[in-house]
């Protein structure tokens, strides 16, 4: 006499042999995707850089168009030198910044970074004619719930904002999360980071700048302290604990002959 299928061993097995064969579907599926997400996920990056830079995309080939215009750098904070020998395309700054062997606790840590790793990456914008037109400064700080990710945009001068581009918040949305407004972005370019004496002075202004205000830009509406956020980003990386070293090379001639 045979046993009958509805046994509960059988039935046990069979539910352990589906959730197996699902598990190794799932499993697959990730491990198959996980370079077109990777893939996907640096194309997203080069879009805001580029929006930053102001380069439109040319044919709707975001790569392309990265790659014609946009070399990234690595350079080290401590002494503003640029880093050779590390692809700065596979440098991974946010891992490195996790491992105290590769990272610094900041003195002075206004943006609530924790710690930050000792080299970091940045973009040089070269024109027609290979001068760099523009200097793309990754910068990253706390605002009211999270750590909000940018992209600051410098002209030539080192000095004069072109862009502030957020590329990953998790702000309120309405208020905080307003960092990502166009209207809002509008007001950075022709902003003016150091004042006469090197200090950085651009500032989020809590009720909105003053007209001809050129370090003031107009504070989030609701969002105090996410506009504090942005104005403590921008002190910590434009700073010495940042990417002031190389600026200061920078400006004394450094920028073209790196």
């Amino acid at each position: 006499m045979s046993k009958s299928n509805d046994s509960f061993g059988k039935t046990v097995g069979v539910v352990l042999g589906l959730c197996l064969v699902c598990s190794l579907v799932v499993s697959g599926t990730a491990v198959a995707l996980k370079p077109q997400q990777l893939q996907n996920k640096l194309q997203d990056k080069q879009k805001y850089i580029l929006e930053a830079a102001g380069i439109e995309v040319e044919g709707g080939d975001i790569a392309t168009t990265y790659n014609k215009y946009i070399e990234p750098r690595l350079v080290n904070f401590g002494s503003g030198d640029y880093v050779d020998g590390v692809d700065p395309v596979l440098y991974d700054q946010r891992k490195a910044a996790r491992a105290p062997e590769t990272s610094t606790k900041p003195a002075n840590d206004i943006a609530s970074i924790s710690r930050r790793a000792n080299d970091g990456v940045l973009y040089l914008v070269k024109g027609e004619n290979g001068d760099v037109e523009t200097v793309i400064l990754p910068i990253h700080g706390y605002g009211l719930w999270s750590t909000m990710y940018g992209f600051l945009a410098l002209e030539s001068d080192l000095n004069t904002i072109q862009a502030l581009v957020y590329y990953e918040q998790g702000e309120t949305p309405g208020l905080g999360a307003e960092v990502e407004n166009p209207k809002w972005k509008a007001k950075w370019p022709e902003k003016v980071a150091f004042d006469k004496a090197g200090n950085v002075a651009i500032k989020v202004v809590k009720g909105g700048a003053k007209v001809g205000d050129i370090h003031g830009v107009d504070g989030l509406a609701g969002a105090t302290l996410t506009s504090n956020g942005v104005t403590n980003s921008l002190v910590f990386w434009l700073g010495a604990e940042g990417y002031g070293n190389f600026i200061a090379k920078a400006r004394n001639g450094g920028l073209n002959n790196g």
